[in-house]
C-alpha cells in the first residue's frame, strides 16, 4: 500500500512538474503566506498580516500585467499583424530591446569612450 500511495504521489508530482508555468510575480498565495508569518512574529498578528501579503501580492502581480499589456501595445507598434498572447508579445519585447520585466527602458551599454576632462589648471 506504501509503494503505490509514493507512486502516486511522484506521478502527480511529475504530472504538475509538466504544465507551463508563467513567470509571474507571487500573487496572494505566496505573498499572504509570507505575510502570515511575518505577522505571526510581529505579536501574533498572523491573519492580519496574511491579508496584507494578500492585498500586496496582488498589486503586484496587477502592476506586473500592466506592464507586460504596455509592452504588448508596443510590439504591436513595431511588428503590426503579429500573432500570440500579450504575455508572449512582452517577452518579444523584452528580448528585442534587452529589457527584463520590471522595467520598460534598457539598460545603455557602458561604453569606453574617453571623458572629457577640464583643462589642467597651472599650481
Amino acid at each position: 500500500m506504501k509503494k503505490y500511495l509514493m507512486l502516486a504521489a511522484a506521478t502527480g508530482l511529475l504530472a504538475t512538474s509538466l504544465t507551463t508555468a508563467q513567470a509571474e510575480p507571487g500573487g496572494c498565495l505566496k505573498y499572504g503566506a509570507a505575510g502570515a508569518v511575518g505577522g505571526h512574529v510581529a505579536n501574533h498578528h498572523g491573519v492580519l498580516g496574511a491579508m496584507g501579503g494578500c492585498v500586496t501580492g496582488m498589486y503586484v502581480r496587477h502592476r506586473y500585467r500592466k506592464e507586460a499589456r504596455a509592452k504588448a501595445a508596443l510590439y504591436d507598434q513595431e511588428h503590426p499583424g503579429a500573432k500570440g498572447s500579450y504575455e508572449e508579445k512582452a517577452t518579444a519585447y523584452d528580448v528585442e530591446h534587452s529589457t527584463k520585466p520590471g522595467q520598460m527602458t534598457g539598460t545603455a551599454p557602458a561604453t569606453n569612450a574617453p571623458a572629457a576632462t577640464a583643462p589642467a589648471q597651472p599650481q
